[in-house]
């Protein structure tokens, strides 16, 4: 049997987060103001690739969380890069005291703070996916982490992110551990995703307590721009 982490996003659009999934067939996607990620299943008939062309639009642009396999005619690869999936292995989780509850009347500067951060997705409703802490120095919002992926027992750690002015002081670190720390208060494990590439937080997270469980890929690719009522993308 697979693991609810080797398909996160189809576990927790069929778990805790169903309230957000909007379904065609076996496709399965969060508002696209909450999240980008969508949710296949783990083997794709011809029907499920009309589903998503037909979730996607027209040339539209879908991500392919995890997904190496070949893809139907007409559909083309926008990119691919390598990535790993980190499960906590011993994270001394504690709150932060500096820390605050971030809400809904805070998305307009979480929102500039990853404009200029780039730490992956973060849109106007991405907040109601879980728990969002944040530091503030003179009112300023400089550093923040949260919650993004919900399968059955576990939390995805996402958009973890400093102000480059205040960068080596430790922020994410502790906003880390104090996300971690509310994870495991509901009985549930933290887990997280970066790129493969991306030595320096592979290094902070192992550094950490985090553990490797396996590579995976983050990818996207765009729709055909004629899009057919019939079943007939087959895979080439």
């Amino acid at each position: 049997m697979s693991h609810v982490l080797d398909n996160p996003a189809l576990a927790s659009l069929t778990g805790p987060h169903a309230h957000f999934a909007e379904r065609r067939g076996r496709v399965l996607r969060y508002p696209v103001d909450v999240s980008p990620w969508l949710a296949l299943p783990d083997e794709l008939d011809v029907e499920d690739w009309a589903d998503l062309a037909a979730l996607a639009g027209p040339g539209g642009e879908v991500p392919l969380l995890g997904f190496r396999g070949e893809i139907p005619d007409g559909w083309e690869f926008t990119f691919q890069v390598e990535g790993v999936q980190f499960v906590d292995d011993g994270l001394v989780a504690a709150p932060e005291p500096e820390a605050v509850r971030l809400g809904p009347a805070d998305v307009p500067e979480m929102l500039d703070l990853v404009r200029r951060t780039q730490p992956g997705p973060f849109l106007p409703r991405t907040i109601e996916m879980g728990t969002y802490l944040g530091i503030r120095r003179e009112g300023a919002l400089i550093a923040m982490a949260g919650e993004r992926l919900h399968p059955p027992g576990w939390t995805e750690i996402s958009a973890v992110c400093t102000d480059p002015a205040f960068r080596g002081e430790g922020l994410a670190t502790r906003l880390i551990l104090a996300v971690a720390h509310g994870i495991r208060e509901r009985g549930e494990t933290p887990f997280l995703h970066t790129g493969a590439g991306n030595t320096n937080a592979i290094r902070l997270y192992e550094s950490l307590g985090f553990r490797l469980r396996r590579s995976t890929v983050f990818g996207a690719a765009r729709a055909p721009e004629h899009l057919t009522d019939e079943r007939e993308l087959a895979v080439s």
